[in-house]
């Protein structure tokens, strides 16, 4: 088996991915690690983890977000968990990933990965309140390691409010951000378990009104 057969066979346990987007995920990681000799995009002691910490992480989300055909992925940073789903979905030519990113130098990595790649992703440089008010909704909005989810709710509240299903990656303590989320804000949510790390979730969130009201949970 080669190297390329068993990062496939490992990466089909979390969502189906085909062999092509394994290579380019390889041209994505071959950037990142020439980039991060420069500028510190993501954790020193997670790069040699790349598949499983970032790239496995980030694309257990297909799943549940079907076939949505427009994505906003709200402070991309290195791509995660964006530029890898616009690798995921690449053959539908209608889908597109918006990724939006305050950090220049940032977007100048994501756009070469889009380049040599060929990434379904659009870069925007600026800042998330005012790059949101120039897109159209989208049918999901995303962030990863981003913001508390209390924040990333306030950030996305008019896309999910006006459609939009937030999937937020938590970590351990997801729990407690929600609570926290619930005391200023009423919203549909439910908790997925992440298939990555026993502790942590992806939260996807519907419906959020500003509010000091009760949160309706479905999951």
């Amino acid at each position: 088996m080669t190297e390329l057969d068993d990062v496939w066979r490992r990466l089909n346990f979390i969502a189906p991915v085909s062999r092509e987007t394994i290579e380019r995920l390889q041209i994505y990681h071959h950037i990142l690690r020439r980039w991060s000799k420069i500028k510190n995009l993501i954790a020193p002691n997670t790069l040699e983890h790349i598949w499983e910490r970032h790239f496995a992480d980030s694309l257990q989300i297909g799943p549940l977000i079907g076939d949505s055909r427009t994505i906003v992925d709200l402070g991309s940073g290195a791509g995660f968990p964006g530029l890898v789903l616009a690798l995921q979905v690449r053959e539908k030519k209608e889908v597109l990933v918006h990724l939006i990113e305050s950090d220049s130098r940032k977007c100048a990595f994501l756009r070469e990965v889009v380049r040599a790649t060929g990434a379904s992703a659009v870069v925007h440089n600026g800042r998330i309140e005012d790059v949101i008010q120039t897109l159209p909704v989208p049918d999901v909005v995303t962030a990863r390691a981003l913001a508390p989810l209390e924040t990333l709710i306030g950030l996305s509240h008019a896309l999910i409010s006006s459609g939009a299903l937030g999937v937020f990656h938590k970590g351990q303590d997801y729990r407690s951000e929600l609570t926290v989320a619930k005391s200023g804000c009423t919203f549909d949510f439910n908790v997925v378990p992440s298939v990555t790390d026993p502790a942590a979730a992806v939260i996807l969130v519907r419906s959020a009104l500003a509010s000091r009201f009760e949160v309706s949970n479905n999951g």
